[in-house]
């Protein structure tokens, strides 16, 4: 695989570079095809991070902070910025450093650091509970028994709400009273912030100030319908205990009426008013498609069949698509504005609506879960790891970030992929050629957890012909500001550097590091889908990978036999192949959530789990030695062999013929077959060990060659040997129409040595 110095790198810092030697000249950037670009996980637990209990000591010129790569004179007391090479003054409390008593930020390995600023919050993390009544009671006990659960492991001091819905919205006030007090909304109607604030009786409450900024004391709401959960733990669960389902008049050709887009609405509008700027989740649980009011995405008449990517196709249901995009699409924007979070768990053997819902989720930071039942054990887990705690005893969940990047005079950013949203600042380091989010050098993350990652791109400013002055290094600082669910602000700063190189120079080659491209070119190719046809995008990466073969691979003209490729680029083909056939980009066999929930997982994962994804590991477990890892082809496949495959979202164990065979004689049963029962054993707890610390938890399958749930695997196995070759009379054989990736790389071959 790639060169392991750079998972090391990230180790360190928490950033993967896609090349780490730049070009100093902006034509020769252009030239080399795939974009500058990094993978950055602002919060990742680093080998390098420090903690520091004071403010942070600030350039006055671009803001950047105090860091190893900052030059000092020490005679002066001054400091030279190494971003806008400002001199900048240390102030009065710095007066005592020498070379031997640095301040914790001019250590060299303390190139991450976190400060805790003394910025009082106005609230703990809140949480608002959405639960779908429009269900069976046996599926309506289920999702009880699991929120019941859920609230146990709240950290007391936590706020928490609730809201029901059905063909009604209700908002429940959990102030402790003899009569428990409730408010209705209509299920068909949009409803503002200001309505909600009319309706619950909170007051017109005008919010002028900037999101993100402390609110007044005694806000209205806390204390009736957002209340720590040690006060109302008795009173809420005596609510949920006697929620019913919502009465409806049954009918076998009619779907239940499910007013979810609007419930979303009045907690959106909750929300606004209680808790402006200060972090929490709206968790809706739903069991089914909503099919009235706003965000409707089916009709109420069993006869008319939820949309599907064949519809997208003809463009037909396109319309009531659209119109539920819109709705969700405001509801973000405005969740967005005030540091909230949208999270889906989705538990139904139906679609419900995730694709529509996809632009709220995604821009606000949100989670999803997809399961079959609320008793399933992927719904249980997942649910249960989003409320772990850490060795200090707090939720590992952060709230309503800023993330900054301050960057070399030389550089602009182009945007950023990933969670979040613009904050608008126009800076003149933000490039006019925009990639992800752009024309912004600041974002806002309303949630985040330590493995949520950014992809961003970049741009070389300067112009060609521009002398490189020796001891020139290019400077990225990441700055994130967020809300710890201890109550404390907090800024984690990360700065790293690269060197810089003449055009055509060969270390910039030898830099290339294929992974952390794979991740972000496929990062790019999702943001292209939201906008072109999945045919386009599939085109547009053929491009970049003959342009890439053509740039840099060693070849006779006209000759594809010769072609080699350097070894920084020996797995960019296999990498780009298998994303080509990935869920991501082919959507047959998937329903438009499932889509958007593979392609959701991936746009905030780091670089070693989008490779997971991209490019699913085989590891081979047979009695000839320990498990090894094997080639994802289906030549892996042998009758005596256990395989484990992991996709990150779902990982399978195969058992071949052979084992199979002696699996069902029982042969594992007997006394002196040790060996066997231990080969049987050691997949399953390899895939277990797996499951761990992933979110949302993995589906774990095991499955017989030849029997139908082998599809799984067979589906992510290069088609080496199919129906048609001559390898498939003597070997396991898939019947695809799909090209091999031998075919692949020679069509590559032969298009990138034409003349």
């Amino acid at each position: 695989m790639a060169d392991p110095q750079y998972a090391t790198l990230e180790a360190y810092d928490g950033v993967r570079f896609a090349w780490n030697v730049w070009p100093l000249s902006r034509i020769e950037a252009n030239r080399m095809v795939i974009p500058l670009g990094l993978m950055v996980t602002p919060l990742k637990r680093t080998d390098s991070l420090t903690s520091l209990q004071y403010e942070p000591v600030r350039c006055r010129g671009c803001q950047g902070i105090l860091n190893p790569y900052s030059q000092v004179d020490f005679a002066s007391m001054i400091w030279l910025c190494p971003f806008c090479y400002n001199r900048n003054s240390f102030p009065p409390q710095y007066q005592g450093i020498t070379e031997v008593q640095l301040p914790g930020e001019l250590f060299q390995e303390a190139v991450s650091v976190e400060y805790v600023l003394q910025q009082p919050v106005r609230a703990p993390p809140s949480f608002i509970l959405v639960l779908d009544l429009s269900q069976s009671m046996e599926a309506l006990t289920e999702m009880k028994q699991s929120v019941k659960q859920m609230l146990q492991m709240l950290p007391e001091y936590c706020l928490v709400g609730l809201i029901t819905f059905g063909a009604m919205v209700t908002v429940h006030e959990l102030a402790a009273s003899e009569i428990p007090r409730a408010y209705l909304f209509r299920g068909t109607k949009e409803t503002t912030a200001q309505e909600v604030a009319k309706l619950l009786g909170l007051g017109l409450v005008q919010y002028k100030r900037q999101a993100g900024m402390p609110g007044p004391s005694g806000t209205p709401g806390i204390g009736r319908f957002l209340l720590p959960y040690s006060e109302c733990d008795y009173t809420l669960e005596s609510i949920i205990d006697d929620l019913q389902p919502d009465c409806q008049p049954s009918s076998r050709q009619q779907r239940l009426v499910r007013a979810t887009g609007a419930a979303v609405g009045v907690g959106v509008g909750l929300m606004e008013n209680c808790i402006p700027g200060t972090g929490g989740r709206l968790m809706v649980f739903t069991g089914g498609p909503c099919t009235t009011g706003p965000g409707a995405v089916v009709g109420l008449a069993l006869e008319d069949s939820i949309r599907t990517h064949r519809d997208f196709e003809k463009s037909t249901g396109v319309k009531q698509f659209k119109k539920a995009c819109q709705w969700y699409e405001s509801l973000g924007r405005r969740m967005a504005s005030t540091g909230h979070c949208l999270d889906v768990f989705a538990c139904s053997l139906d679609q419900v609506g995730i694709a529509e819902m996809l632009d709220a989720v995604s821009v606000t930071g949100g989670v999803v879960v997809l399961a079959e039942t609320f008793s399933h054990e992927i719904y249980r887990k997942s649910l249960a790891r989003l409320f772990e705690l850490d060795e200090n005893g707090y939720l590992q969940m952060y709230f309503n970030a800023t993330f900054d990047v301050i960057m070399s005079k030389d550089i602009r950013v182009s945007g950023t992929t990933g969670p979040v949203t613009s904050a608008n600042n126009k800076s003149p380091l933000a490039s006019e050629v925009e990639l992800g989010v752009g024309g912004t050098t600041s974002w806002r993350l309303c949630a985040m957890s330590q493995a949520t990652s950014l992809g961003m791109f970049f741009e070389v400013a300067a112009s060609h012909g521009t002398v490189l002055e020796p001891g020139h290094i290019l400077c990225l600082q990441f700055q994130t500001q967020y809300q710890h669910p201890s109550g404390q602000h907090r800024l984690r700063v990360t700065t790293v550097a690269r060197p810089w190189a003449e055009p055509n120079a060969p270390e910039i080659a030898s830099s290339f590091d294929q992974e952390a491209a794979a991740a972000l070119l496929a990062r790019q190719a999702l943001f292209r889908c939201s906008q072109e046809d999945v045919f386009d995008v599939l085109r547009w990466i053929d491009r970049i990978l003959i342009r890439v073969a053509s740039k840099f691979g060693d070849f006779t003209k006209d000759n594809p036999a010769s072609f080699r490729w350097p070894p920084s680029f020996t797995y960019l083909p296999d990498f780009l192949f298998h994303l080509r056939r990935s869920q991501f980009l082919q959507v047959f066999n998937n329903t438009p959530d499932e889509t958007a929930f593979y392609r959701l997982t991936l746009e905030r994962e780091g670089v070693q789990a989008s490779m997971l994804m991209i490019q699913p590991t085989l590891t081979s477990f047979t009695f000839e030695g320990p498990p090894q890892p094997v080639l994802l082809d289906v030549a892996s496949m042998r009758p005596d062999s256990i395989l484990v495959l992991d996709t990150w979202f779902m990982l399978v164990v195969h058992y071949g013929k052979t084992i199979v065979e002696w699996r069902k004689a029982g042969y594992h049963l007997q006394p002196d077959q040790d060996a066997f029962r231990e080969l049987l054993a050691a997949p399953v707890l390899e895939a277990t060990q797996l499951l761990q610390g992933r979110m949302p938890v993995p589906k774990l399958l095991e499955c017989d060659q030849g029997g139908s749930q082998a599809r799984f695997l067979l589906a992510k196995l290069n088609p080496s040997a199919t129906h048609q070759s001559d390898q498939g009379l003597t070997s396991e054989i898939i019947f695809t129409e799909d090209v091999s990736l031998n075919v692949f790389t020679q069509h590559l071959c032969r298009l990138a040595v034409q003349t």
